[in-house]
């Protein structure tokens, strides 16, 4: 299952039924699950974790060292989870001292020429269109969707089963369940037909769009809507999701889109 015209470091640990393709290097303190395929031409640098059934297509580069000035040589890992797609060209970059390690969770399909920098924690079940560019210490939750040539601004924080429009720029933090579109971005619904296909009932999904209500439609700002929420919505998953998203962001949330809307981030 391993090309002649491939190297593998002696101390890299590969599962028995793990098929590399030639001219792939794999580094030491590199780990690989069963059943995973890794193409042709790709690099795996030190402390790559990676999963099983996952498929590795040509050019990526997985756990090469951080693109940051204040990276000092410190340990760090890239992990992956089962059966992720890493698409061709494809960049992970490994943690910092920050967190460690830089994250891509399960299930996830990652297409074509995407980056990933250091210290990213990326849920599992979540689509990176093409050429996204995600910087670092950014977090996505289970199942969002982005499209392809979004920049994701470092620190950012994009919620559960949201969805981002392609060539976006997403300088500020987008909520569970919604819809980011336009520009600047900005909140264009319930992601209604994401949680439809994902098991999520009518009623949930009116009860995510009442909350939605709150927080955009009446006026309040960021504080008001939370403490609304908590007052007069009684507890579910989807409000405390939502309200402690809220609570959490440091960035502060997208904002609903008006004619006079202005880019706030143009100096950031």
């Amino acid at each position: 299952m391993i090309h002649p015209h491939t190297y593998i470091h002696p101390n890299a640990k590969l599962a028995t039924n793990v098929k590399v393709d030639p001219f792939t290097v794999i580094h030491q303190d590199v780990e690989i699950g069963e059943g995973t395929w890794v193409g042709s031409n790709v690099t795996i640098m030190e402390g790559a974790r990676i999963g099983k059934n996952c498929r590795i297509f040509p050019g990526a580069v997985i756990a090469a060292i951080p693109q940051d000035l204040k990276f000092q040589g410190e340990y760090s890992l890239v992990v992956i989870g089962d059966n992720t797609t890493i698409r061709e060209f494809v960049t992970v970059n490994r943690g910092t001292v920050d967190r460690e390690k830089t994250v891509i969770g399960k299930n996830c399909l990652i297409m074509a020429y995407c980056h990933f920098a250091h210290d990213c924690i990326i849920g599992n079940n979540c689509i990176f269109s093409n050429n996204t560019q995600v910087a670092g210490h950014v977090s996505v939750g289970d199942w969002a969707i982005i499209g392809g040539m979004c920049a994701i601004h470092q620190f950012t924080k994009v919620g559960q089963h949201a969805f981002v429009s392609g060539g976006s720029l997403v300088g500020k933090d987008v909520p569970p369940y919604i819809k980011a579109a336009r520009t600047p971005l900005s909140y264009a619904g319930v992601n209604s037909i994401g949680l439809k296909r994902r098991g999520f009932t009518i009623e949930k999904i009116n009860h995510i769009l009442d909350i939605y209500r709150v927080i955009y439609n009446k006026g309040m700002n960021t504080s008001q809507a939370m403490e609304y929420l908590e007052e007069e919505f009684n507890a579910t998953d989807e409000r405390d999701e939502i309200v402690t998203f809220m609570r959490d962001s440091n960035r502060g949330i997208i904002k609903r889109f008006t004619k006079n809307s202005v880019d706030e981030d143009i100096a950031d």
